[in-house]
């Protein structure tokens, strides 16, 4: 991290939430959060995502201030921004069912300024390329499928365009005037497929359980989202030309998904015979 790094003291600080990699924690000032990463998280991995998220902040996209690197003298982390009073989309969705078709619609509107602005490629990583590594390092991936995932991944441009990389009603959040992104650590550049498709999967094949635990939903209420979300986002009501759409969006959501579980264990995930089936169903079959 370099000497920029800054030790805080936590008896200034409150705990306010825990994730499976971090903990947050509420400056007693009222301005700002602190977002630490659990012990045996590299300094370096801090830094990568405070950096990603200055790019974010300086690019003119709503998201909190990044103020500093920190310190609690054993983890790593950085300082924000406090947003507060705030809710999140999928918060306000769980508690008040009438705005579902509103705030799905605000979403999709907030989503497509993201897909529309140009990135700034000198500072932000290649989706296609991080997703290229991760896919050779899974062990448990096996060959004939990461071939077939090579072949898909050589047909993908690497847009020059925008991705938040863990797009959902869950990472974008209000304090009832201004509607700022949220967790853009993943923040990238590529085609938007590599977003949409994820929305996809989590709003129409996520499990139930899943489903309720990442966004206090139900499965029902998540397949409304999608439905509201994506007629404004394609800017069409033609259900031919959506579902046109979402074909396209297969061999993204199974390349991202095999991506993710390799990332989330080091390249050594377990791969059940289900995926298996889902990444043959979705992949292009080699012609």
């Amino acid at each position: 991290m370099g000497s920029d790094i800054q030790t805080i003291n936590l008896e200034d600080y409150v705990q306010t939430g825990e994730g499976g990699t971090a903990i947050t924690y509420n400056n007693k000032n009222g301005k700002t959060l602190a977002k630490l990463f659990t012990p045996g998280w590299a300094a370096d991995t801090a830094a990568r995502e405070f950096r990603i998220n200055q790019v974010v902040y300086e690019s003119g996209l709503p998201t909190p201030q990044p103020i500093r690197l920190i310190t609690d003298g054993t983890r790593f982390g950085a300082e924000y921004e406090l947003i507060s009073p705030k809710r999140s989309f999928a918060r306000i969705i769980s508690e008040e069912p009438d705005q579902l078709v509103p705030l799905s619609e605000r979403f999709a509107r907030l989503t497509r300024q993201i897909h529309e602005k140009p990135a700034d490629t000198q500072r932000l990583p290649d989706i296609k390329e991080i997703i290229i590594t991760w896919i050779d390092k899974f062990d448990n991936l096996p060959a004939a499928f990461k071939e077939r995932f090579h072949r898909f991944l050589d047909l993908v441009p690497s847009t020059p365009t925008c991705l938040h990389g863990d797009l959902h009603i869950g990472n974008i959040i209000t304090d009832g005037e201004r509607d700022l992104w949220i967790d853009v650590g993943d923040f990238a550049y590529g085609v938007p497929q590599w977003d949409v498709s994820m929305m996809y999967y989590s709003a129409n094949l996520m499990s139930p359980e899943r489903i309720e635990n990442l966004f206090h939903v139900n499965q029902a209420t998540m397949q409304a989202h999608w439905n509201a979300f994506a007629p404004v986002y394609y800017g069409t009501q033609d259900q031919e030309a959506i579902a046109a759409e979402v074909r396209k969006l297969y061999p993204f959501m199974a390349t991202k998904i095999a991506y993710l579980i390799s990332k989330m264990h080091d390249g050594k995930g377990a791969i059940s015979e289900p995926m298996l089936q889902m990444f043959d169903r979705f992949l292009p079959k080699e012609s």
